[in-house]
């Protein structure tokens, strides 16, 4: 007589021997069934509006304010940029629009006098200044005065 074991559990529990509230709830549910529902099946739907990605401009505004406040552009900027944040906080989402609208368009002209204010400086020190020292050194050499 050849005895050979069968392992009736497979799976995670293979070698663990089963414990009696598992078998118990085995031999329930092949005793009874599946479980009867005599209650119609209903269903909910929720459709979640996505949330409207509407950048403020913040970073942009903080940036033009420290490096380029031509006109207080930036200082005012930020401001928009600011309500833009806390009309979305709130959920207002066309005012959040149009705030950021309006900061986003300060930004742009502050920006834009800010690199033309550097390279006018730069020009200004590369170009007219040395012309001008020459001017001035001509006129010493030859003498002129008042």
């Amino acid at each position: 007589m050849s005895r050979t074991s069968q392992r009736f559990f497979t799976g995670p529990h293979a070698g663990v021997p089963p414990s009696y509230e598992m078998l118990k709830e085995e031999h329930e549910v092949a005793v009874l069934g599946a479980p009867q529902i005599s209650a119609p099946v209903t269903t909910t739907v929720v459709n979640i509006q996505p949330e409207t990605a509407v950048p403020d401009h913040i970073v942009w505004s903080l940036f033009n304010t420290v490096f380029f406040n031509v006109c207080c552009l930036g200082v005012v900027a930020f401001a928009y940029s600011v309500k833009a944040r806390d009309r979305k906080m709130v959920g207002d989402v066309i005012g959040a629009q149009s705030y950021a609208s309006t900061a986003k368009s300060l930004n742009i002209a502050a920006l834009v006098l800010g690199i033309l204010g550097t390279i006018g400086s730069i020009v200004l020190l590369l170009v007219v200044l040395p012309a001008f020292y020459r001017v001035i050194a001509q006129g010493m050499q030859g003498g002129g005065g008042y």
